[in-house]
């Protein structure tokens, strides 16, 4: 969706809300460095997954797969390492393979989710604390779908910042 019609929709369905006396919790992510944590196994599966295949999958798997990088600082250089992640920048590839990499972002979602490139906006009415349960959860799953860490290790959201009508 683009981001103007994102921008509607999403003023559209907090005026509603707020219209109606009703608080919207909304959190606004910017994953860190998003193109450069693309693994390219995962990609190249989500590639497949949505019909590319053949030389055309060859083509990206050469253009993405295969790459080694190293550190230099004054004058000391580091060994070699296989670049297994990231999509390369500065051309319209590397937008569209994120955007590939995270379409299956919302499925399961039961808030509402926009996402423009490596930002995103997940809100969500709250009325019941089962509302924020359920936010907590979908925040949980967005971040195990970018980042696949396991939920153990991240701290909670809190509500304190809610946008309410006055």
């Amino acid at each position: 969706m683009v981001l103007s019609v994102q921008c509607v929709v999403f003023l559209d369905r907090v005026s509603d809300s707020m219209d109606s006396g009703t608080t919207v919790d909304t959190i606004y992510l910017d994953f860190a460095k998003a193109f450069d944590k693309v693994p390219h196994g995962r990609l190249l599966s989500k590639l497949e997954k949505y019909g590319i295949s053949g030389q055309l999958l060859q083509w990206i798997k050469a253009w993405l797969c295969g790459k080694s990088q190293r550190v230099c600082l004054e004058g000391t250089v580091s060994d070699w390492v296989a670049v297994t992640s990231s999509v390369p920048l500065g051309s319209v590839l590397a937008l569209l393979q994120f955007l590939i990499y995270i379409n299956d972002l919302e499925d399961g979602i039961k808030s509402f989710l926009l996402k423009f490139a490596d930002d995103t906006k997940i809100f969500r009415e709250i009325r019941t604390t089962e509302d924020t349960q359920q936010l907590q959860e979908d925040l949980d799953t967005v971040y195990t779908r970018v980042y696949a860490i396991p939920r153990i290790s991240r701290p909670p959201i809190t509500t304190a910042k809610n946008l309410e009508k006055k």
